[in-house]
């Protein structure tokens, strides 16, 4: 900022701040962002001081039609950010007042910078959650019409990495589609923590002005004012509660990334991505990098650094607004973005993977995954299970011995560990039966996935 144009709340100082300081304290070039929320308010503020017969009708149509025209010249292009201005709050205000003379400095009666930047974030992040809602909506429509594609496809179930029990390729989508429902229903929560309206706290303590903050409240969309104006303008718990359900989408996006990432190699292949959504190596030419999902899972580390930095920089502040403040906006701009980024990706690469059904198959054929349903089988016909835990582990270790399967086995060399073994046992361990069996609530048949699909689609209806 030159040395001859006048900060507005320079009133006070006879000397000019240092560059050096005007540099370090400005914020315009991250929270230019907010112009359109930051007009938005002023343009309800302004009315309600025309209502309030705090300022004249005049004043108040010449300040909304200014702050229009600033909008439409700032989306336009027409009108660029100032650099040097110190946030968008001054740059608006001072251009104001610039087009419109002696009106333009009655904007800001009433109210503080510190209530006008707490409204400004409120708006941001009530619209910006309820974008991400979106995407992830449409995200949980890939998921789930990939799942309904793949109700009989049987692959292996894992613990520890390591093969456990036959699982359908829908149930294990249908997995993740859960976490994205409670990512859904955490952001509608931070909306709901997000929903009232500071304007009117003014610096830390109100004003004597007799403003109508629930008409303000009413015009920009709130379901209530703040109850306590120290807490007004001080308070970054919904900033703080939104880069928290950020990071959480990051982490379970991060999840299914690593999936992916396994299921693309070789080792697994699982899945095919469509080249589109792949990209190859500048070195040898047989590579497919499965680059995006491993993007997702990398940048996951910026969403949980950005919930740190909030949470540190908050944790000593006293009441009430602090300079600090001012470092909650990159880590929550950065979030949103990463998050929307990130799904922009994911979304149409889950919609046009395919599954290698054969080669799930053949892996759920290995790692004995049916022996549970071995021991199952024994407790059926009245062995206590522990008994048939031990009776089934010594048959898997007899079957690695000889390089066998379970379904390798006569009937003679089941008998040999178990008389209670019959002819019906080669049905049961019968991967198809063992998915099929599994039709408790939120098992892995397809009957209890298909009606897993049925309630995750109502419940999504419910938020809407």
């Amino acid at each position: 900022m030159s040395a001859d144009k006048k900060k507005i709340w320079q009133g006070r100082f006879s000397g000019q701040s240092a560059q050096e300081v005007d540099v370090f304290n400005s914020s315009i070039s991250f929270d230019h962002i907010l112009y359109k929320e930051d007009i938005t308010g002023s343009i309800a503020h302004a009315r309600m001081l025309g209502q309030q017969g705090i300022i004249s009708a005049e004043d108040v149509n010449e300040i909304v039609e200014g702050l229009e025209g600033i909008l439409m010249d700032i989306q336009t292009g027409d009108l660029p950010f100032d650099p040097a201005a110190e946030d968008i709050h001054m740059f608006i205000e001072a251009e104001l007042t610039q087009r419109i003379g002696e009106a333009g400095k009655k904007l800001h009666t009433g109210r503080s910078r510190n209530d006008q930047v707490a409204l400004d974030l409120r708006l941001y992040v009530k619209k910006e959650a309820s974008a991400v809602i979106s995407q992830l909506k449409d995200f949980e429509a890939a998921l789930i019409k990939q799942a309904e594609a793949h109700l009989e496809t049987i692959m292996p179930g894992y613990t520890h990495l390591q093969i456990a029990q036959p699982v359908t390729f829908a149930h294990h989508l249908m997995a993740y589609a859960q976490m994205i429902l409670r990512d859904i229903t955490r952001l509608h929560e931070v909306i709901a923590h997000t929903d009232s309206m500071p304007l009117g706290n003014g610096a830390l303590a109100g004003t004597t002005y007799p403003l109508d903050r629930q008409f303000v409240a009413d015009q920009l969309g709130f379901g209530q004012v703040t109850a306590n104006s120290l807490d007004g303008v001080s308070d970054r718990d919904f900033v703080i509660d939104a880069v928290y359900a950020l990071s959480m989408v990051m982490m379970h996006l991060s999840r299914l990334s690593e999936e992916i990432i396994l299921w693309c190699s070789q080792a697994f292949h699982f899945v095919e991505l469509d080249d589109a959504f792949a990209t190859g190596s500048s070195i040898m030419p047989q590579k497919k990098n499965p680059d995006v999902a491993e993007l997702v899972r990398g940048k996951t580390g910026r969403a949980y650094g950005n919930l740190q930095t909030l949470l540190t920089m908050m944790k000593g502040i006293p009441l009430a607004y602090n300079k600090d403040m001012q470092e909650d906006k990159e880590a929550l701009f950065d979030s949103m973005e990463t998050v929307k980024l990130a799904l922009s990706a994911m979304t149409p690469m889950i919609a046009t993977m395919t599954a290698d059904t054969k080669s799930m198959r053949q892996a759920a054929s290995k790692g004995f995954i049916n022996a549970t349903d071995c021991a199952d089988y024994l407790t059926k016909k009245g062995m206590p299970f522990r008994e048939a835990y031990g009776v089934i582990g010594g048959l898997v270790k007899s079957c690695i011995e000889k390089d066998q399967t379970l379904e390798d086995l006569s009937l003679e060399a089941y008998q040999s560990f178990s008389k209670l073994f019959e002819e019906d046992i080669f049905q049961v361990i019968d991967l198809k039966t063992c998915v099929e069996k599994r039709d408790i609530e939120g098992g892995p048949a397809p009957k209890a996935v298909s009606q897993q699909i049925e309630k995750l689609k109502a419940e999504l209806d419910k938020l809407d």
